[in-house]
């Protein structure tokens, strides 16, 4: 499936909307200090990437970073960081990804439910 920039705008306010809200109730109960300098990438810009590479079925995450969101999608993410510092911002979203999956994007159970 090929993602239009109006639905990848759309993945990104989603998770926008959600690392807000995640963020204000980890706030109160989160350990230790808040980092000195913000880094480039949001989580919500790296959940969105993360999405987008599992969802267009490249071979690796490099692949994907270098070749496709740092050369075609600038001008949706126009700051971009180096891969090694991508896969470390990764790190630090698992939780929230998981959560964002979890709650926002998986739909109602309906009952039936199939496994393959």
């Amino acid at each position: 499936m090929n993602f239009t920039d109006l639905k990848i705008t759309e993945i990104y306010c989603l998770a926008d909307d959600f690392c807000k809200a995640f963020t204000l109730a980890l706030s109160t109960i989160t350990l230790g200090n808040k980092p000195k300098k913000d880094p480039v990438l949001s989580h919500s810009e790296v959940i969105t990437n993360m999405i987008l590479f599992h969802d267009k079925g490249h071979r690796n995450m490099n692949h994907f970073y270098t070749q496709c969101a740092q050369k075609h999608l600038t001008h949706l993410f126009p700051k971009t960081v180096f891969y090694n510092r991508f896969t470390a911002l990764m790190q630090g979203v698992n939780l929230p990804l998981a959560m964002f999956v979890k709650t926002v994007c998986l739909g109602n159970c309906t009952g039936i439910s199939f496994i393959d």
